[in-house]
């Protein structure tokens, strides 16, 4: 076996690459495989083993996972799904050490970036799956399991022709709920309107999720402003927070 037939990074692609064209499903994502940075690469070399997940279809034990076996202390369970280069998801991990980020991202740079910046700060409780979201979720997660899902800057699939790309739809907001306990919450953050008014009337047309505003929330203490962010606001750039609770 060579060196990367072990690499995380190789096996993903090897598989999207020769999956049967017949018997792919719908993804919650457009695969956009970038090249990895040295420091990325050596940061999946060494700290994947220790912080990584691979995928699989039976449910997985989220205590266990975190190194929580006393269900006592049980640290709450947050699910980010498509964390970008992964500063927000560390940050945040920072700021709430008493919970744990199981963090999902399908691309390969993405997950090395955040891979270095849990070694290099020390985080211990964050754990990634390379993997569809949709999948993760379907076979990886019991359900009532979660106790919070951050879905920040989706793809807004702006053009008219696209929008049934959008990770957000109702289907699928259905079975965020059905892995949500009652209480838990679903946090959704984006930049572009019209965008925020399609997940708007997409939560707020299922009956399991109570919105805590009346239309778009304050942004929550926990989400940290990033650079492309706080530059789009200095601007006069708009960003739109969405947080609703599981009845």
């Amino acid at each position: 076996m060579t060196d990367k037939d072990k690499n995380p990074i190789y096996k993903r692609r090897v598989f999207e690459e020769s999956e049967d064209p017949k018997q792919r499903k719908v993804r919650s994502f457009v695969l956009r495989q970038g090249r990895l940075t040295p420091a990325q690469e050596r940061a999946f070399e060494s700290a994947w083993p220790a912080f990584g997940l691979e995928y699989e279809k039976t449910p997985i034990d989220l205590n266990e996972i975190f190194g929580r076996p006393d269900t006592k202390t049980d640290a709450k369970k947050v699910l980010e799904i498509g964390f970008g280069m992964g500063d927000a998801t560390a940050k945040i991990a920072q700021t709430l050490p008493d919970h744990d980020f199981l963090a999902v991202e399908v691309h390969a740079p993405g997950v090395g970036a955040l891979l270095k910046l849990i070694e290099e700060d020390d985080i211990d409780n964050i754990r990634i799956i390379q993997h569809d979201a949709v999948e993760v979720l379907n076979n990886m997660l019991a359900d009532a399991s979660l106790d919070g899902v951050h879905i920040f800057f989706p793809d807004p699939w702006h053009k008219k022709r696209h929008n049934k790309r959008r990770l957000i739809q109702a289907e699928f907001v259905k079975l965020l709920c059905s892995k949500l306990k009652v209480g838990a919450y679903l946090h959704v953050a984006t930049d572009w309107e019209e965008y925020a008014e399609w997940v708007l009337e997409v939560l707020q047309a299922e009956p399991q999720l109570k919105n805590t505003a009346e239309t778009y929330a304050e942004k929550p203490s926990y989400r940290p402003l990033t650079k492309f962010e706080n530059r789009g606001i200095k601007l006069g750039h708009g960003v739109w927070d969405l947080v609703c609770l599981k009845a």
